[in-house]
């Protein structure tokens, strides 16, 4: 479902030149399978997200949604593609602030019906199920951390979209929160969808149908 292929990308340095973070990267995620991808910190595990996820350009190498190679369209296509095939969970939750908790949710099909009732009440199902349906009219700063990435695992999932992105997931939550968004991103597996977790966190990775590790811009198994 999901083929990242030869992915460069570098960085310019403060003191001049560039610094490569992703040295022909090659990540393959079949539907129905949940991939975790760890490494410390900095070492390139968001950005192979983000250019897989079509939210950055590589300099060099391919990104594939199922047959389509989409990295080759225009910034309009593949702004559309995002919307249509990808769901993202981020570690900083990126809530709007001007949003309650449900605004927040529909924003996740803003282009395609997002007002449509059936969508609503997707939306509504799904906090009952996160269990923060009662601060559906709650704004973000009004929310603790757990109950925002719950916010934000909603968002990601209302569309059912076949791949689903998540950067540090449980960066920003206790165990117990932790545990919570792990298991609903393997259920989304199970369902089908093809999932990539970024984590450093060891139990990210019970479960995965791969595990692999980013070091010096390559991937080595986990």
């Amino acid at each position: 479902m999901l083929r990242a292929c030869g992915i460069v990308k570098s960085y310019p340095a403060p003191s001049g030149g560039a610094i490569r973070v992703l040295a022909g990267v090659d990540l393959e995620v079949k539907a129905g399978q949940l991939v975790v991808v760890t490494g410390v910190s900095g070492s390139g595990k968001s950005t192979l997200l983000n250019v897989a996820g079509l939210l950055e350009e590589p300099d060099a190498g391919e990104v594939w949604f199922g047959a389509e190679r989409v990295s080759a369209w225009s910034r309009a296509a593949r702004s559309r593609a995002r919307g249509r095939f990808i769901g993202f969970v981020f570690q900083s939750f990126l809530l709007l602030p001007s949003l309650t908790a449900l605004e927040n949710v529909l924003e996740a099909a803003r282009y395609t019906g997002g007002r449509e009732p059936a969508t609503r009440a997707r939306a509504l199902e799904l906090l009952e199920e996160l269990g923060v349906l009662e601060r559906k009219d709650h704004y973000p700063p009004q929310l603790s951390g757990g109950e925002q990435q719950r916010v934000a695992y909603c968002r990601a999932v209302l569309k059912n979209p076949p791949i689903l992105l998540a950067d540090e997931p449980t960066g920003n939550l206790d165990d117990a929160n932790g545990a919570v968004i792990l298991e609903r991103l393997r259920g989304c597996a199970r369902a089908g969808a093809a999932v990539v977790v970024v984590s450093h966190r060891p139990e990210a990775a019970r479960g995965a149908d791969a595990v692999w590790s980013l070091r010096t811009g390559a991937l080595e198994p986990g």
